[in-house]
């Protein structure tokens, strides 16, 4: 855990704070696709690189980088007594896979025009359930694995699917066979139980709070339904094998806002790898 206290001259006339008045603890990796949760007094005005970050009435807050986040971020708080604070932040860049990916469908890799009301619609509603924002505070219930079994696919790789390059995959692969039981790796409740995207096939998408949120991609069955509450090691669905795969496994994504998250930057390391 990083840990920073910081004594600050007032910006305008008044006496100087005690550590107590302006402390702030920051826990998570310094990397692309990392994850960082602040604490900080509660009332504080806190902003990432221009864009307010939500701030829970006891202090808590997220961070998010994506995978190509800037090696340098700037990071604002303004605390209830009239002190401000600007920090730089820098960011690790970090060293992507290339995963080469043959034997799909051609359908699934170059669609035809008459998926794209299909695509456009599946995109649309995984944007709506990912747009949820309240204060919940669910991703502080910690993280688990939802699945456990050999990684077949890791955060940030450059796709090559059939021989064409595509976008990067954004989430960790887990291979495990057709009705592995899928465990809530958090608290959260339940923005999305899609039975057959194009690409995705089932999915689920469970937002943790702050607009933090899970996405379990290429079920076999759902059995939990949007609006429901779920808390860390729930069983929430069965592993499959629908949309754009060569075989069973789960892919389990994270956003923050618009920010892809690595979610295996947030789990201890997967029993019998390495990080």
């Amino acid at each position: 855990m990083l840990k920073l206290r910081w004594l600050l001259l007032p910006l305008i006339f008044g006496c100087l704070p005690t550590a107590a008045e302006v402390e702030l603890h920051l826990t998570g990796q310094w990397v692309q696709g990392g994850l960082i949760l602040g604490k900080t007094l509660p009332g504080t005005r806190v902003v990432l690189d221009g864009t307010p970050v939500r701030v829970s009435d006891q202090g808590d807050f997220l961070l998010g980088f994506g995978r190509d986040h800037p090696q340098k971020s700037q990071l604002e708080l303004s605390y209830q007594n009239g002190i401000k604070e600007l920090r730089q932040l820098e960011i690790k860049k970090r060293e992507y896979q290339i995963q080469r990916i043959d034997g799909l469908p051609k359908r699934k890799v170059a669609p035809e025009p008459i998926d794209y009301d299909r695509i456009r619609r599946d995109s649309a509603a995984a944007r709506q359930a990912r747009s949820r924002d309240d204060p919940r505070t669910d991703f502080i219930s910690g993280w688990m694995w939802p699945v456990k079994g050999p990684i077949s696919g890791v955060y940030g790789s450059q796709r090559v699917l059939n021989g064409e390059p595509r976008r990067p995959h954004y989430g960790v692969d887990i291979a495990v066979p057709v009705g592995t039981p899928v465990k809530a790796p958090a608290d959260g409740i339940v923005t999305l139980a899609h039975p057959d995207m194009f690409f995705s096939g089932a999915t689920l998408i469970i937002d943790h709070g702050h607009r933090l949120s899970s996405s379990f991609l290429h079920l076999d069955k759902i059995l939990v339904k949007s609006g429901d509450r779920v808390r860390k090691g729930d069983i929430i669905a069965e592993v499959g094998k629908s949309g754009r795969v060569t075989g069973a496994h789960l892919d389990w994504r994270m956003n923050l806002a618009n920010a892809r998250i690595d979610p295996q930057l947030l789990v201890e390391p997967m029993p019998g790898m390495s990080k």
